[in-house]
C-alpha cells in the first residue's frame, strides 16, 4: 500500500531537484528493493509530470560471511553494460537500491555523463512524512564545506574520552543537503552532513564509543563503551568489556580484509530535522538510519571503503557520535554535540 502523503513528499523531494517533464527519469531497483519505495517514486515521478522509466537489476547472492547492510556501495549493477548504458542516459535517477550508489563502482561514469541521482534510504517511507523540505539545509551545509576546506587539521575530543586528529592534506570535502540539482551530481535524502575523505595515514588518535552513540551497522545503540585505538588510520586496538566490543571486535574480523579498520570518513551532521531517538521507534528491517547519520551536532565516524586513500572493501561502519566537540584549525564547528550557531538555521 502505498500512502498518497508519501508521493507528496517524494514529489517535493524530487521538485527541489528542479526535475522538469521535458527530462528522462530512470527508477532504478532491485529484486530486492523495497516494493513501497519503488512504487511511491514512481507516482511522485508521474505526479512531476515526468514518465518513469524502470530499471530493475536481480540482487545478487551474499557470498557471506555476514549480512551487508548500510554500506552505500549497491554491488546489483555488477557492471552490467546494458544496465550502465540506460542509466548514463538519463538525466535523473530515482536510486531505490537496497545499498545504494554512493560508494558503488559504476557512479562516476554515470554522473560524468550530467545524470543527477538521489538515494531513496532503504526504509519505510513513513519516515519521510517527518523531513519537510528545510531550503536552509542547502546554505548551511555549503558554509560547513567551505569551512572544511579552508582548514588543515580537525580535531575531536569528548568527555567519554575521544581525542582524534584528522590531518586534512589530501583529503576530498563534501557536503550533502539531501537534493541535487546541478549536473553529475548525486545527493542522499535526508541530508544534512559535512564530510572528509582522509587521504592515507591522516587520522591517529582515540575513539570512544559512549552509551547512547550509534552502531548504524547493526542498527542499536551502544549500551556499554567500547575504545578504539587508531594508528595511522587503523584500528589496532577495541578495548572494552560489554557485548558491544564483542560484536564489533568479531564483525571486523569475520571480512579478513584489512581495509575494513581503517577510516572511511569523518565529519558531522547539520540535519536540524533529524532525530537521534528515531531509531528506537522502528524495527530494524524498516529504517536504514540515513536520518541519524545526519542529525544535528553529531560527530560521524565510519571505518572501510575509502576511494581517496584506495582501500576498497565490505566491511563497514558508519558510527554517529553524541557530545562530541568537533575543530578546524582550533575553530569548534560542534560544541559538546551542538552546531555553533553560525550553521543553525536562522
Amino acid at each position: 500500500m502505498v500512502e498518497s502523503t508519501w508521493v507528496r513528499r517524494y514529489a517535493e523531494q524530487f521538485e527541489a531537484c528542479k526535475l522538469a517533464p521535458t527530462e528522462t527519469a530512470v527508477v532504478l531497483s532491485e529484486t530486492r528493493s523495497r516494493p513501497e519505495i519503488v512504487q511511491t517514486a514512481r507516482l511522485a515521478l508521474s505526479q512531476c509530470g515526468v514518465a518513469p522509466v524502470d530499471v530493475v537489476v536481480t540482487t545478487p547472492p551474499n557470498p557471506g560471511p555476514l549480512p551487508i547492510r548500510s554500506t552505500g556501495a549497491s554491488v546489483a549493477l555488477a557492471g552490467n553494460p546494458a544496465v550502465l548504458g540506460a542509466l548514463s542516459n538519463a538525466d535523473f535517477i530515482v536510486d531505490c537500491t537496497v545499498e545504494g550508489l554512493l560508494h558503488a563502482p559504476e557512479l562516476d561514469p554515470i554522473l560524468a555523463r550530467g545524470t543527477r541521482v538521489l538515494m531513496i534510504s532503504n526504509e519505510h517511507p513513513e519516515n519521510t512524512e517527518r523531513w519537510p523540505h528545510d531550503p536552509s539545509l542547502a546554505d548551511r551545509v555549503a558554509t560547513g564545506v567551505a569551512w572544511l576546506e579552508q582548514a588543515e587539521m580537525m580535531k575531536v575530543v569528548s568527555d567519554a574520552g575521544t581525542d582524534l586528529t584528522v590531518d586534512l592534506t589530501g583529503a576530498v570535502r563534501a557536503g550533502s543537503h539531501g537534493w541535487c540539482t546541478d549536473p553529475g551530481t548525486i545527493a542522499h535524502w535526508p541530508g544534512g552532513l559535512v564530510l572528509a575523505f582522509p587521504a592515507a595515514g591522516m587520522v591517529n588518535g582515540t575513539v570512544v564509543l559512549a552509551p547512547g552513540d550509534v552502531n548504524l551497522t547493526f542498527k542499536e545503540y551502544v549500551r556499554e563503551p567500547v575504545t578504539l585505538t587508531v594508528v595511522d588510520d587503523y584500528i589496532t586496538d577495541i578495548a572494552g568489556s560489554g557485548v558491544d566490543a564483542e560484536l564489533f571486535r568479531s564483525y571486523l574480523a569475520a571480512f579478513e580484509e584489512s581495509e575494513a579498520y581503517a577510516v572511511s570518513h569523518v565529519g558531522w551532521g547539520m540535519n536540524t530535522l533529524a532525530r537521534w531517538e528515531a531509531m528506537a521507534l522502528w524495527d530494524k528491517a524498516d529504517h536504514n538510519g540515513t536520518e541519524l547519520r545526519a542529525f544535528a551536532g553529531n560527530f560521524l565516524y565510519s571505518t572501510g571503503a575509502n576511494e581517496v586513500a584506495g582501500r576498497y572493501c565490505r566491511g563497514h561502519f558508519d558510527l554517529p557520535m553524541r557530545a562530541c566537540t568537533v575543530t578546524l584549525d582550533g575553530a569548534p564547528v560542534v560544541v559538546a554535540g551542538e552546531l555553533v550557531a553560525e550553521l543553525l538555521p536562522d
